[in-house]
């Protein structure tokens, strides 16, 4: 079973999202980096983008395939992961740590409390694999 840390929520497209405050740090699971596979890059925003929740902002390649990266939520990025560029196995090693992605300001807290809880992620993968 993947490994699914608490106090994060997760969205439906297997990326998590650590809200503090205002902002917003997002990565994709331990279950989707496992699905992908060795990542061998990673595609990430610049600083100042805007995206609505559930659109793409990014993409990761792998040696299986390539795969979108979608926002938990709408909002601005205001960090961007660099050293991802140059590890992006990082993602295959700290999906939850060293591997997050961007940090945006969130757009709307309502739309964090519409994600899914640790234990609703994992009935979710549960679901997925039946």
């Amino acid at each position: 079973m993947a490994n699914v840390p608490e106090k994060l929520n997760y969205s439906k497209d297997h990326e998590w999202i650590k809200v503090e405050g205002e902002t917003g740090t997002v990565g994709i699971t331990d279950h989707a980096q496992h699905a992908l596979g060795d990542v061998v890059y990673v595609e990430l925003p610049k600083v100042g983008d805007k995206f609505e929740a559930h659109e793409a902002f990014g993409s990761v390649e792998s040696v299986k395939a390539v795969s979108e990266l979608f926002s938990p939520v709408s909002g601005e990025v205001i960090e961007v992961n660099e050293s991802l560029q140059d590890e992006p196995e990082k993602v295959n090693t700290d999906p939850y740590g060293e591997a997050w992605m961007i940090r945006i300001r969130v757009g709307s807290a309502g739309e964090v409390d519409s994600l899914l809880t640790s234990a609703e992620y994992e009935d979710y993968l549960k679901a997925e694999t039946e």
